[in-house]
């Protein structure tokens, strides 16, 4: 499926400002799923872009302006080809369709800090409640992250939630709420209880079932690590897994290293005024 992604950022200030350089993830990730037919990036004032690539393989624009504004506009338009197969089918390694299996000398070294939880648990509620969803000395693997996966809306329900950053995958827990990243943060500290190697995710996400003017939003999934298989989308939010309607931008071992946007100005904290950001995720119209 052809997609149209229209995001607009916006920031106000109560007097000019110098600006930062801001650093943007906003270029989707081009894969076997998800191919990427073209992109514009502009900011308002106009700033000089330069494109990196960091550790994890994320295009990074980074924007350093020049002068002084008392509003800032970053316009990303990107069309893309959605390709994910809505039932898809994985082929894991046969030592690893059980759970618990051994990781390949080489996939524990190159997937390090990524199997390490990141969060304190001081009584071990956390790590007691992921190991809860294990049914017995030995369990088909794929199951038991599909259950892990669809049974965080049993113990956190979604709530839309305004404030950056995400929230500590145990106080997640504890309040029985969180945004899409805070719940993607909860999973992904569960299976790195359980040994498994994952990574947060941040991108765009397309759901033709829901109304025209909601069709999509940016969005925040995990993939987990199998042999064979390679890296596999979960989204716990809308208990989906697979890459079907999910437009990957940038992966990282956390929520925090991508954010879409992320930068600052010179002044005083009250200089600020207000930031919207705007998304809309819809077919493309053919012409």
């Amino acid at each position: 499926m052809k997609l149209t992604i229209h995001h607009t950022t916006r920031y106000r200030y109560n007097r000019p400002v110098q600006l930062l350089p801001h650093r943007m993830l906003l270029l989707p990730r081009g894969s076997h799923n998800v191919v990427v037919l073209a992109s514009t990036l502009a900011c308002s004032p106009t700033a000089q872009l330069d494109w990196v690539q960091d550790v994890f393989g994320n295009l990074i624009a980074v924007a350093t302006f020049s002068e002084p504004t008392s509003e800032l506009v970053i316009t990303s338009t990107v069309a893309v080809d959605q390709l994910a197969d809505a039932w898809p089918v994985f082929q894991i390694a046969p030592e690893a369709q059980t759970f618990p299996f051994d990781f390949s000398p080489d996939d524990v070294i190159d997937l390090g800090a990524l199997r390490v939880p990141e969060h304190g648990d001081p009584a071990g509620q956390l790590h007691d409640w992921a190991r809860g969803f294990v049914r017995g000395r030995s369990t088909d693997t794929l199951s038991l992250l599909k259950d892990i996966n669809a049974g965080m809306l049993s113990a956190v329900a979604y709530r839309a939630r305004d404030e950056e950053g995400t929230q500590d995958p145990l106080q997640t827990l504890q309040l029985a709420s969180g945004s899409c990243r805070d719940i993607a943060a909860l999973l992904i500290e569960a299976v790195r209880h359980l040994g498994f190697g994952a990574r947060a995710v941040s991108g765009y996400v397309f759901d033709p079932d829901m109304p025209a003017s909601n069709h999509g939003s940016t969005h925040a999934w995990a993939e987990i690590y199998l042999p064979r298989a390679g890296w596999i989308a979960f989204d716990p939010t809308n208990r989906r897994f697979g890459g079907a309607g999910l437009i990957p931008v940038a992966v990282a071992r956390n929520n925090q290293q991508i954010m879409p946007v992320a930068g600052g100005y010179l002044g005083a904290p009250d200089d600020f005024s207000a930031m919207d950001v705007r998304v809309t995720v819809s077919p493309t119209e053919e012409g």
